[in-house]
């Protein structure tokens, strides 16, 4: 079987790829390497995808001479690439095409392809808004470009498949960490901060704030999970997650605890469009796939933190 993996230098793109090609599929993907974040991490991601030869191509998919570099017989599309996060410096132009436009265009390409057995949106707890609490039915009201955005490109994957065009399904993931996390993300940047003893940007309110912190290898063992159960999820909406929830002060201490030092907190003003509140209701995906997420909150910071380590003695800061 032949997978394409759009952002797959990504954070977890890369892992998917790797797990992928492990399990003997042909791996092949498409990035960008956008500056959205230092670019050299996704440069490192990609040094190990090379070593494995896994092939990485590199265009934006908003750029029509990017599909003429791809092949045309792919058995499933797995479609990371996205603008991320919330940033106040993002505008609302870099979430329109990078999350909509491309997703149209990556739809279009998806489109020829004969062989194609699914398109696996991924999208975003986000798309629930200030609390993403529910299942899978619930009303969706984003608060943020990037939740908006996100919920368009999966509406429109999903009006495709309606049509016959292709079968497909979104996977909504919920607060992924682990190692080769941006740097601008939670764990990586708290890691960084107490490593380099370094006070701690948290804005206001965060503390109090509860997630579904899911490990990578968990989200990528339930996007696996989609693959092989293929026949069960067409046209289906499905959340993948952890179902314990923890609050990011708890976060804070598991950090310092395996660091074995206190974090320094700098407040910054509360952001607008933060999600208070997050837990993944996994009712479905444990029916339709048998999902269950195995890793600890406290197990995974150890193993970013030990990954963290790594990359300062191969590549310095990052």
């Amino acid at each position: 079987m032949k997978v394409l993996i759009t952002g797959i230098a990504g954070f977890i793109g890369s892992h998917m790829a790797e797990y992928l090609h492990q399990k003997n599929f042909v791996v092949e993907g498409v990035d960008s390497f956008n500056d959205y974040y230092d670019t050299k991490l996704k440069r490192f991601n990609a040094e190990v995808l090379n070593a494995q030869d896994i092939k990485i191509i590199e265009g934006n998919l908003c750029d029509e001479n990017t599909y003429k570099m791809l092949d045309q017989d792919y058995h499933f599309i797995i479609h990371f690439a996205a603008q991320p996060g919330i940033s106040e410096t993002s505008s609302f132009e870099s979430y329109l095409n990078n999350n909509l436009i491309a997703t149209q265009k990556l739809v279009e390409f998806a489109k020829l392809q004969k062989q194609l057995v699914q398109f696996i949106n991924i999208s975003t707890s986000s798309v629930y808004g200030k609390f993403a609490t529910k299942n899978e039915e619930a009303k969706v009201e984003p608060t943020s470009y990037y939740g908006v955005t996100k919920l368009a490109a999966e509406q429109l994957v999903l009006a495709e498949a309606r049509k016959h065009h292709f079968k497909a399904c979104s996977l909504r993931l919920y607060s992924v960490y682990g190692p080769r996390e941006r740097p601008d993300k939670l764990y990586t940047k708290l890691i960084s901060a107490g490593i380099n003893n370094q006070k701690f940007p948290l804005f206001e309110g965060s503390k109090s704030h509860k997630r579904s912190f899911t490990y990578v290898d968990d989200i990528v063992n339930g996007i696996y999970l989609v693959i092989k159960n293929y026949k069960k999820t067409n046209l289906e909406i499905i959340n993948i997650g952890n179902f314990q929830q923890e609050t990011t002060e708890n976060g804070i201490l598991f950090v310092e605890k395996n660091l074995k030092k206190h974090i320094s907190i700098e407040t910054k003003s509360p952001r607008k469009s933060d999600q208070q509140e997050t837990v993944a209701d996994i009712s479905k995906a444990r029916q339709l796939l048998g999902y269950i997420p195995k890793t600890h909150l406290n197990e995974g910071i150890k193993k970013q933190i030990k990954w963290y380590n790594n990359m300062i003695l191969k590549h310095g800061k990052i």
